[in-house]
């Protein structure tokens, strides 16, 4: 056996309790190198009746298999070890490393200890999860409902976007188009930054606790969580906490006074006076800057966005206080969380804890590009934006750089890289404001975005669309990517908003595609999603090549929805299906 492919970490990803009763324990061992896996556990306090429990490979990377165990228990003062097999050779596996045999007369010496489960330490989301389908909404470009709030100049509606152009898409254009996302069919949006700032995107605020004017006010904004409510929507706002705009009034107080600032230390600012920009520098992206001026920290490189230092415990009550008004006084449903990974983890932990006091059943969802794992253990988010897998599917259905078996390993990879709770909860996405649009990645192919489509729907965790993308909307990256709605629906691709519709009926009514267990291999290029709970059993089968595949399902199954025609169970090239087992 190769003993480096093996890892087990306690009280982590490899052992973490999944209800007040319920341990999952994990172990990675080299690809293909064991045949049996079994893990012995006892209470720590009566280690004479230990018993062995054989453990499911549940997962396949490139480089190692992954086996499962759930163990259900009334005391949670666990030990245990793991013996493996390669089907010649066993061995046992403990915190004292790799033995013949395990020392029961001194095991408190040996074992993998699970210390206790207390119910405050576990990662509980909220129920709703599993059952919502995302829509994000760019706001400034979705609908433009109210003509006398618009900024000046303004962009026509239509014309391709550049860094700088307003359209003057505002709340009350949401609001008006609820019907609209009704018909679609999803359950939950989330609105890109709405709070006071000079930009269109609005991931600069000035004001933290103000509706920004070109888009409403707290009484609209009121208004359409109440309306969404009632038809069964729920509401997600951005909040922008890694950084400010150069306009918030504590910076500019920074900038006048210097030192003598109160708020100076709101800000990471390395030496006084505070280098200055003109309103052009420090707003125009499109043209080169003089770092040697910047001395204070800021959002990538930009002077108009300076880094909030989020360990003053001045501004972390600011802000707290601010979240809690937002959440108490609206209603909304939670919070996504821009660049979430470059704020400290204490503001995080004090974030989750005043959100959840208010509402425990709030959603908090954390901008983080890559493994988020230190975010994710139930203190701070309850996921991520789920770009690893975005990642992954433009690889294999865009631009076809992974084959099926590859796609499979990468996907089995990233659910271990996080606990059950969080995989289930995690916002998976082709596409959003911060990259090209999937169907552009695709080069114009929708049969190509149809099976990912399918896909989206099919995994663990909230699918997540992208305003338009139900419409064939296009676009390269920023701001090529934030293009305005076409609401003229002689323009839109109609055939494919009508499977957008079916999908998403189909996964609100499948609870096997929303709170089934997940297993995925590939065979012949194919690749096959089985989704499981109870009695219901899906499968997701998606063919990416340009041949003809027959279905390899060893059950009897119906058809539920598929991309393109087929018969006698071959799939066409760049098509797939979901079906129903018997």
């Amino acid at each position: 056996m190769n003993l480096q492919g093996f890892c087990h970490i306690p009280k982590s990803n490899y052992a973490y309790a999944y209800t007040d009763k319920d341990l999952d324990i994990r172990l990675r061992t080299a690809k293909d190198d064991c045949t049996e896996v079994w893990v012995v556990i006892s209470l720590k306090h009566r280690w004479q009746d230990k018993k062995a429990y054989k453990m499911e490979k549940i997962f396949s990377d490139r480089l190692f298999d992954y086996y499962q165990y759930r163990f259900h228990t009334e005391d949670s003062r666990l030990g245990y070890y793991f013996e493996v097999s390669d089907g010649t050779q066993t061995l046992v596996y403990s915190e004292s490393g790799f033995t013949d045999t395990f020392d029961d007369q001194n095991a408190y010496f040996h074992y993998f200890q699970y210390p206790y489960i207390n119910e405050t330490d576990l990662h509980r989301i909220p129920d709703w999860v599993h059952s919502t389908i995302f829509y994000q909404i760019f706001v400034e470009r979705f609908c433009n409902g109210d003509r006398t709030n618009d900024p000046k100049p303004l962009t026509p509606w239509g014309q391709p976007p550049k860094s700088q152009s307003f359209y003057g898409g505002d709340l009350q254009g949401v609001l008006d188009k609820l019907p609209y996302l009704q018909e679609l069919g999803v359950s939950g949006i989330y609105l890109t930054p709405i709070f006071q700032s000079p930009s269109n995107h609005k991931y600069d605020t000035t004001d933290y606790r103000k509706v920004d004017e070109m888009f409403g006010s707290k009484k609209l904004l009121c208004k359409l969580v109440q309306r969404a409510h009632e038809m069964g929507i729920r509401v997600v706002l951005d909040g922008v906490f890694n950084h400010s705009s150069w306009s918030f009034a504590p910076f500019q107080d920074v900038l006048e006074r210097g030192e003598q600032s109160p708020y100076k230390d709101w800000f990471h600012i390395d030496s006084f006076p505070v280098g200055r920009f003109t309103e052009e520098e420090a707003h125009d992206y499109t043209k080169p800057l003089d770092l040697s001026r910047l001395n204070y920290r800021v959002f990538g490189t930009s002077p108009s966005m300076p880094k909030l230092n989020t360990e003053n415990p001045e501004l972390e009550a600011y802000l707290l206080n601010t979240v809690s008004m937002w959440t108490k006084d609206t209603g909304i449903d939670g919070w996504r969380l821009d660049v979430s990974d470059e704020v400290n983890h204490g503001f995080w932990r004090d974030f989750r804890k005043t959100v959840k006091a208010i509402n425990p059943e709030a959603l908090i969802i954390g901008e983080n590009w890559h493994n988020a794992f230190p975010w994710l253990q139930g203190d701070q988010f309850d996921s991520v934006m789920n770009y690893p897998v975005t990642k992954s599917c433009i690889q294999f259905f865009a631009r076809r750089e992974v084959d099926a078996a590859q796609f499979t390993e990468d996907l089995s990879g990233f659910l271990m890289c996080n606990s059950e709770q969080a995989d289930f909860a995690m916002l998976n996405l082709l596409d959003s404001h911060d990259t090209m649009r999937f169907l552009t990645w695709c080069g114009g192919d929708k049969r190509l975005l149809r099976m990912a489509v399918l896909f989206l729907f099919s995994y663990v965790g909230m699918p997540c669309i992208y305003y338009g993308s139900e419409i064939g909307m296009e676009g390269g990256g920023d701001p090529d990517c934030r293009r305005t709605f076409d609401w003229n629906r002689a323009n839109w691709d109609e055939d494919l908003f009508h499977f957008y519709q079916r999908i998403i009926a189909l996964r609100k009514k499948e609870k096997a595609l929303q709170y089934g267990t997940i297993r995925m291999y590939a065979e012949e290029g194919v690749f096959y999603l089985i989704r499981a709970c109870g009695e219901s059993r899906l499968a997701t089968v998606l063919n990416n090549t340009d041949q003809k595949k027959t279905i390899a399902l060893q059950d009897d199954f119906e058809p539920l929805i598929s991309t393109e025609s087929w018969e006698n169970g071959v799939l066409e090239p760049f098509s797939g299906c979901i079906c129903r087992l018997f």
